[in-house]
């Protein structure tokens, strides 16, 4: 079930109300009443997977208890951990990756492996990552063992189910422990319904209405077609600006969702595009999945504690793979590792910058931080090229549209409104012609307002800090991600709720074509 649906919509309110009655029959009658409402959740786009969801649940908790009675009998646990890493790790290796292993070999060895045409489950690597930190920490002396329906609800609870955040069971079991216990339930709905509503707005109003100039480019470029250099741009910038309001969308989603219940979820998203280095970025995008990279790969690895070159290393495996995590394709292979080595660059220039006090002085200019921003901004969008291309043809078409090696064309008609265009456009190599990847200067307006709501307007988190909508487990709300436009704080005024009324019929109002989010396909 989709969050930007009619069926979620009628889906929602029954929850909640059948949620706020459940809670007259105690805690454990809420959280089961909240565990069937998220099986009904998942099971809505395929049943069968229910089954797939329940198992991994029921196998995990059996071994994390196993885990846990080994450790209290003070024998070692590294044979319970592997069996279960390799037991999640082959669920999420069969379903996600059987067939790109199949791919890959019939492409190097040129053997015939049919294909399994395995159907992707929903949210497989999100909750397979979830329960593979619990049996990790489980071997530590500080976790203790939870009830069945408390570590069920941990794993299904909807809202962050299907695209995240990947949560830990230290920050969510404890609260559901106090289901109910929270008499502020008319704030949290308040809350909940004002982030819900712009997470809405992100997807059906901005992402929505970006993805068409994105998939016109990417289609166009897959079936053989160069783009022009402003078409290249325009539509790597469309994708640029999709995904981060279809994901920012969702994660407000999730936010407000988690609050109308009572549960703050982590923060996963605050203002990446604002970051003034990769590291930065990576601080902001998906901050819950790099914790989990960090925690349990590049630590482990070695990470920055056994010298640079293990570090370095370290880090472009964890990019790697975190790339493979992402999607079952090369293409995804090499984001990872162009964000690999983004990041072994920006290590490097930490550390020159730290021998040069020259250097650090000038980082500290405003004129610097501007650069910054706009240099990791500019290694993120080439970066998404790779993201959103089927095959390596279609994004090396579109790279070299961007570098202006394709044809240059721009369009005549513009350049016939303004006197002298043509010929200064001429003399710089531009021919005229048609843009078949842009329909009208419709996604030109909808870029122009992406990137106005992305630089100038505060972030959800910002807007409601007044009510702590989000966990922030790594500390980067402190970090900058304020607007140039100065919008107060939302505040539970009538202003506010006319406002965000407005807000949300125009959300509901779009969602004329229901699109999936981007990242349900993970």
């Amino acid at each position: 079930m989709l969050f930007n649906s009619f069926s979620f919509l009628v889906f929602l309110p029954i929850v909640v109300i059948g949620f706020h009655l459940s809670m007259k029959g105690g805690r454990d009658a809420a959280k089961l009443y909240l565990i069937v409402a998220s099986v009904v959740f998942y099971g809505w786009w395929e049943p069968v997977y229910v089954v797939l969801l329940a198992s991994s649940v029921m196998a995990n908790f059996m071994i994390g208890l196993a885990i846990h009675r080994t450790k209290m009998e003070k024998r070692p646990t590294g044979l319970l951990l592997a069996l279960g890493v390799a037991f999640n790790f082959g669920l999420l290796g069969y379903f996600k990756y059987a067939d790109f292993f199949l791919r890959t070999a019939n492409d190097v060895f040129d053997t015939g492996f049919p294909a399994l045409s395995i159907v992707l489950p929903l949210a497989i690597s999100f909750f397979t990552f979830q329960q593979i930190s619990f049996l990790a920490d489980s071997t530590k002396d500080n976790v203790t063992s939870y009830r069945l329906l408390d570590y069920t609800l941990f794993v299904t609870f909807f809202p962050q189910l299907i695209a995240g955040p990947i949560v830990h069971h230290k920050q969510m079991i404890p609260q559901f422990l106090r289901v109910g216990k929270d008499s502020k339930h008319a704030l949290n709905m308040a809350v909940g319904l004002t982030i819900f509503a712009i997470g809405l707005f992100k997807k059906t109003v901005l992402a929505d209405n970006l993805a068409p100039l994105s998939d016109s480019l990417f289609e166009w470029a897959e079936l053989g077609y160069e783009p022009s250099l402003i078409e290249a741009w325009l539509g790597t910038l469309a994708f640029t600006l999709e995904i981060y309001f279809d994901f920012s969308g969702y994660s407000d989603m999730a936010l407000g969702l988690g609050r109308m219940f009572g549960i703050r979820l982590p923060l996963n998203f605050f203002s990446p595009y604002k970051a003034t280095s990769i590291i930065d970025f990576w601080r902001r995008w998906h901050i819950t999945l790099s914790t989990f990279f960090r925690d349990y790969l590049y630590i482990p690895l070695g990470g920055s504690r056994q010298g640079l070159s293990r570090r370095y290393i370290s880090l472009v495996i964890t990019m790697l793979l975190g790339g493979l995590w992402h999607g079952a394709a090369w293409t995804f292979v090499f984001w990872g590792g162009l964000h690999g080595f983004y990041l072994f660059v920006n290590h490097g220039w930490r550390t020159l910058a730290k021998r040069h006090g020259s250097i650090s002085s000038f980082m500290a200019t405003p004129l610097a931080r501007v650069c910054s921003i706009l240099l990791t901004f500019g290694c993120v969008v080439i970066a998404w090229v790779f993201f959103r291309a089927t095959n390596f043809e279609s994004a090396i078409s579109v790279i070299r549209g961007m570098l202006g090696l394709n044809v240059l064309v721009f369009p005549e008609v513009f350049a016939q409104r303004i006197p002298g265009l043509s010929g200064v456009l001429a003399s710089l190599g531009f021919v005229p012609g048609d843009f078949p990847v842009v329909d009208g200067t419709g996604p030109v307006v909808w870029l122009i307002t992406g990137l106005f709501c992305v630089w100038a307007l505060p972030n959800t988190v910002d807007f409601t800090a007044r009510f702590r909508p989000a966990l922030d487990p790594t500390g980067v709300i402190s970090s900058p991600g304020r607007s140039f436009v100065p919008i107060p704080e939302w505040r539970i005024t009538s202003f506010w709720a006319f406002t965000l009324a407005a807000v949300a019929v125009l959300a509901v109002g779009s969602m004329n074509r229901i699109q999936a989010f981007i990242y349900f396909q993970f």
